[in-house]
C-alpha cells in the first residue's frame, strides 16, 4: 500500500492578493512591527498600494505638557522617537501611494517629521493635520510644495494665514476643500477669499465665527458650494467702545445670500445641542481633549469626517 500524506501549505505560499486581504485587517501598529520581514512574500504584500492608499495615525498621540511659550507644548522624547519609526516604515513600504494622512489633534509633529513625510508622499490629496504648534512657517510651507496634488484640508486656525493660503494658492492647482478647526476672523476670511476664490466646500463648525466674516466668506467665495457652520459659536463685533456680541439666530441677509449654496450646514440651538453648548462653554476654540475619543473627527460635511 501507498503511503499517503497531506501536504500542508506553508504561510509564505500564500497568494498576494489573499496576504493583501489579510493585512487590510490590521492597524498601523500591526502593519509596522516587522511583518514586512518575515520573508520576501510578506514584504511583497506589505508594499501593496491598497494597503497605503490611507495612511491613518489618528490612533497615535504625543505624551506631551503644555508650556507658557513658543511652541506651547513640550513632547516627551519617546513619543517623537515612536512617531519617527513609525513614519519611516510606513513611508517605506508605501512607495509613495498614500493619498491621504490623517494625524490626531493631539499630535504634535516636528518640521523635520513633516518634512521627511512630505518628500515620500507626492501624491497626497488629503492632508488632516489639526495641530501646528512645532511646526514652524518654512516648515509648512516646504510639505505644501511638494504636495502639488493636494485637494483637501483638515488644519487649525493660525494668527498669519496669508503665507500658508498664498503657498496653497501657487502651489495646489485642485485644491477645493477645507476645515478649519478653529475661530475665524475677518483676517481669515480675507485671507481664504483672496487665495482660494476656487474654494468649493468649506467646513468652520465648533468654532468662534465673526459674522461681518461669515458674509465676506459668502459674497467673496463665488464657487463655493458647501458651508458648514455647524455648532458655530457666532459673534457679532460692533463699533467700540460697544462689546462684542452672541448672535443667537441668522438673520435674512445671511439666509439669502446662503440660498445659492448647494448646501448650508446650520446648528445653534444652544438649548437642545450638546455639541452647541460645548463650543460656546469653550468660547469658540475647542478643546477636544475633554470630550470624547474620536469626536473630534465628526464633520456634518461627509467628505470631511474621518
Amino acid at each position: 500500500m501507498e503511503e499517503s500524506y497531506c501536504a500542508s501549505r506553508r504561510w509564505e505560499d500564500l497568494d498576494t492578493d489573499i496576504l493583501v486581504k489579510i493585512f487590510q485587517s490590521f492597524d498601523i501598529f500591526e502593519l509596522t512591527k516587522g511583518i514586512a520581514h518575515v520573508c520576501s512574500a510578506w514584504r511583497l504584500a506589505c508594499c501593496d498600494p491598497l494597503l497605503w492608499k490611507t495612511l491613518d495615525l489618528s490612533m497615535l498621540k504625543s505624551n506631551f505638557i503644555k508650556i507658557p511659550l513658543e511652541p506651547y507644548v513640550y513632547v516627551d522624547g519617546r513619543s517623537d522617537k515612536i512617531l519617527t519609526r513609525v513614519l519611516k516604515i510606513s513611508l517605506s513600504l508605501s512607495r509613495g501611494s498614500i493619498l491621504t494622512l490623517i494625524f490626531h489633534f493631539n499630535l504634535y509633529v516636528s518640521d523635520d517629521q513633516l518634512t521627511y513625510t512630505a518628500e515620500r508622499c507626492p501624491r497626497l490629496k488629503r492632508l488632516v493635520l489639526p495641530a501646528w504648534n512645532r511646526i514652524k512657517k518654512t516648515g509648512i510651507c516646504k510639505a505644501i510644495r511638494a504636495w502639488t496634488d493636494l485637494e483637501s484640508l483638515t488644519m487649525p486656525s493660525i494668527a498669519n494665514p496669508p503665507y500658508f493660503m498664498e503657498e496653497i494658492s501657487n502651489n495646489c492647482k485642485n485644491f477645493s476643500e477645507l476645515k478649519i478647526m478653529g475661530p475665524c476672523d475677518m483676517l481669515c476670511a480675507s485671507t481664504l477669499v483672496r487665495c482660494l476664490p476656487k474654494l468649493k466646500v468649506l467646513s468652520l463648525r465648533c468654532s468662534m465665527l465673526n459674522k461681518d466674516a461669515l458674509i465676506m466668506i459668502l459674497d467673496g467665495l463665488q464657487h463655493l458650494e458647501v458651508l458648514n457652520i455647524s455648532h458655530c459659536l457666532l459673534i457679532e463685533v460692533p463699533p467700540p467702545p460697544a462689546s462684542k456680541r452672541i448672535v443667537k439666530e441668522l438673520d435674512h441677509l445671511i439666509l439669502e445670500k446662503a440660498s445659492r449654496l448647494r448646501q448650508f450646514l446650520t446648528c445653534m440651538e444652544e438649548d437642545t445641542c450638546l455639541m452647541c453648548q460645548r463650543t460656546k462653554s469653550d468660547e469658540g476654540l475647542m478643546r477636544w481633549y475633554k470630550y470624547e475619543e474620536g469626536m473630534w473627527k465628526a464633520d456634518e460635511v461627509s467628505s470631511l469626517a474621518l
